[in-house]
């Protein structure tokens, strides 16, 4: 039982089970908000603050994810968050109105915010840059199935059981995965972390939430809200001021000075325009399949699901493409393919097949999923460990951003275009044209990645290309890397 139980297979255990969680948490909700409004007697645009408040709380508590990792322990902060995550799941399942419902969301969203950094961090210090390519498979399930399961399940158990039921099903996997890592897990530390960085906290905890909310609530309340852009606007100014004042401190919360490592910058940015268009254009298609297209719920879930298929299968076969093609031929392939599928998808119509439109996005699935695999993995290449906690903090804010972006431009431009109009007798009828727009704007996202992508140099990841050598082998050395 003990050497089955080794450390790098207790961390990728423990780690898929909270990021599942997590990742499921996230779209989980929105199926539930109209029966969630009903039962609790509330405006259905009131309860939208259930999102705002999970998302402000998370933003608030990620610049400090990284710092308290290293100075508390890996373990013991990742633990803490998980318990606190799944406490407040617990706790928002017994919620009888809306305050404490919202309370309690913004609790689990402190230990969302954490969780997701600290986990990453672990990960990386476990495996050495040349095994990451492996244990690819384990980063990518909880982000291939538990955003596609989420409405899926929570539409299941709406309708046959009760909302609650969207917050009791963390348990049975948050609580056997906290006792798992608090016996089998091994505790990391620092040294010489330091204290917080206090002005680098107070600029930054407000600066992202600010902004987050702007990007997330722009789409729902309008930009010309003084609320929206008046959040943004400060919310920029504090990170503007964040970057004057972490250039002066010695040991800064956000780590500025990581952005001068160019293989870790370029593929921040490369993460960020990834986000932005698959997050995209699963907003965008769905509407476009019920509103425009006229299918139900239930057939426009089973049709996008067949994405998350083509994610698993990517997971399996990028320890074998990322070694060979290297990182940047991988990622720009991916997303030249994928902005051609999303090209693709904006001319479909009420005749085309369902079996080709699961084909298209399954084949997203297969081809970005090699490039967010290989994002991942090439990131960290040339991150020291002493570093690796405010590198996943970064590396965690971009993931945060990147949907925000994708959902606040794709929502503009449906805005813009307008989502309805009047035919030649009057009728009000879908717009099929503004969906149209809106999926080529998320190509647009991934052509720019591409871009980003050519600025890469396989050199700069050549640890995470070469083969490991084995224990009892003195002959074998590490291949180097391809250009």
């Amino acid at each position: 039982m003990s050497a089955w139980l080794n450390p790098r297979k207790v961390m990728c255990i423990v780690y898929v089970a909270a990021m599942f969680v997590v990742a499921m948490d996230a779209t989980v909700l929105n199926v539930a908000l109209q029966t969630i409004s009903q039962e609790l007697d509330v405006p259905p645009a009131a309860s939208g603050i259930l999102n705002v408040g999970y998302l402000v709380s998370l933003a608030i508590v990620l610049p400090m994810a990284g710092w308290l990792g290293d100075k508390w322990g890996t373990k013991r902060t990742f633990l803490l968050a998980l318990a606190i995550f799944t406490g407040a799941s617990a706790l928002c399942s017994f919620a009888q109105n809306l305050t404490t419902l919202t309370i309690f969301r913004v609790i689990q969203g402190i230990g969302g915010g954490l969780l997701t950094p600290v986990g990453m961090a672990m990960l990386f210090r476990t495996f050495p840059p040349e095994e990451r390519a492996k244990v690819s498979r384990s980063l990518i399930l909880p982000i291939a199935i538990a955003p596609a399961v989420g409405p899926i399940v929570s539409g299941m158990l709406v309708e046959h059981f009760t909302w609650r039921w969207i917050f009791y099903v963390n348990l049975p996997i948050g609580i056997p995965a906290l006792l798992f890592g608090l016996f089998w897990l091994k505790e990391n530390k620092q040294p010489n972390v330091g204290k917080l960085d206090v002005p680098g906290f107070l600029l930054s905890a407000p600066g992202l939430a600010l902004v987050m909310y702007a990007l997330t609530q722009g789409p729902i309340q309008g930009w010309s809200s003084p609320a929206v852009w008046g959040a943004g606007a400060i919310g920029i100014v504090l990170l503007a001021l964040l970057v004057k004042v972490e250039l002066k401190v010695s040991q800064p919360l956000l780590d500025l000075r990581l952005l001068g490592n160019h293989l870790f910058r370029t593929t921040g940015l490369v993460s960020i325009c990834a986000s932005a268009g698959l997050l995209g254009m699963l907003y965008v298609f769905p509407l476009m399949y019920q509103n425009a297209l006229n299918a139900s719920a239930l057939e426009t879930g089973l049709t996008t699901f067949p994405e998350a298929i083509g994610l698993m299968i990517a997971s399996q076969l990028v320890p074998w493409t990322y070694p060979r093609l290297g990182p940047k031929r991988v990622m720009v392939m991916g997303f030249v393919v994928t902005a051609l599928i999303f090209i693709t998808l904006s001319t479909v119509d009420a005749n085309t097949n369902p079996w080709f439109i699961r084909g298209l996005l399954f084949g997203v699935g297969i081809f970005l999923g090699q490039t967010v695999g290989s994002v991942q993995i090439a990131a960290f290449a040339t991150i020291p460990p002493v570093s690796m906690g405010r590198a996943t903090t970064w590396f965690a804010m971009q993931g945060r951003l990147g949907p925000a972006l994708g959902l606040a431009i794709l929502s503009g431009t449906l805005a813009f275009i307008g989502t309805s109009t009047v035919n030649a007798v009057g009728q009000v009828e879908p717009n099929l044209m503004a969906y149209r727009v809106a999926l080529l704007v998320a190509a647009g996202f991934l052509l720019l990645g591409a871009c980003i992508a050519m600025l890469i140099r396989d050199s700069d990841a050549a640890a995470t290309i070469r083969k490991p050598v084995k224990p009892n082998s003195a002959k074998e050395q590490p291949v180097p890397a391809e250009s």
